[in-house]
C-alpha cells in the first residue's frame, strides 16, 4: 500500500510541496496501486521511481513476477513522472507501451521512469526496471496522451 510517510522516502524538494501532495493523493486513490502494493520511492521533475515486492501472489507460469505486473508498475511510474512536469489538471491515458523482458523478477522491483518529452499532446517516457541488486530486469517505453481537462474527473470523486 502507498500510505508512505514521505519524510522516510527519498523525495526531492525540487517539486513544489503542493504538486507533490497532489500527486501522492492521486497515487493513494488508485486501487491497482494498493493491489500490487506499489510504493513511491522518489519523485522529482521528469522522474518517478516506484517499487513493488514479489511475494509469489503475482507470479506467472514460472516462479517470477508476472510480466503484466511489471508492465503495470512501469506504466504507473511513467504517468507520475509526466505529472511532475505538467501538473495534475490534464487527464492522461496510455496510447502505447512496449517492454523488453531481460531477466526474471525474483524479489523487489524498482521502476525508474524518465520523461523523454512533455509535449502538448504526447508524452513519451522510458522506464528501467531493476531488482534489489541493481540488475536490469526489463526496459520499457510508454507514451501518454494529454486529454481535455474535464475527461475522467468523475473518477476523482
Amino acid at each position: 500500500m502507498l500510505d508512505n510517510n514521505l519524510e522516510d522516502k527519498l523525495v526531492t524538494n525540487q517539486l513544489s510541496a503542493d504538486l507533490r501532495e497532489k500527486i501522492v493523493a492521486i497515487i493513494n486513490r488508485i486501487p491497482l496501486v494498493k493491489t500490487l502494493k506499489i510504493e513511491l520511492d522518489e519523485l522529482s521533475p521528469g522522474t518517478c521511481k516506484m517499487s513493488m515486492v514479489r511475494d509469489g501472489t503475482l507470479d506467472g507460469i514460472f516462479v517470477s513476477l508476472h510480466g503484466g505486473a511489471l508492465m503495470a508498475l512501469a506504466d504507473t511510474a511513467a504517468c507520475f513522472a509526466i505529472q511532475t512536469l505538467i501538473g495534475v489538471e490534464d487527464t492522461l491515458t496510455t496510447t502505447d507501451m512496449n517492454i523488453r523482458f531481460l531477466a526474471p523478477a525474483l524479489d523487489r522491483v524498482t521502476a525508474t521512469a524518465c520523461v523523454i518529452k512533455a509535449g502538448r499532446t504526447l508524452c513519451p517516457t522510458e522506464i528501467s526496471l531493476n531488482d534489489s541488486e541493481g540488475k536490469l530486469l526489463a526496459i520499457a517505453q510508454v507514451t501518454y496522451i494529454r486529454l481535455k481537462k474535464d475527461i475522467g474527473r468523475e473518477l476523482e470523486k
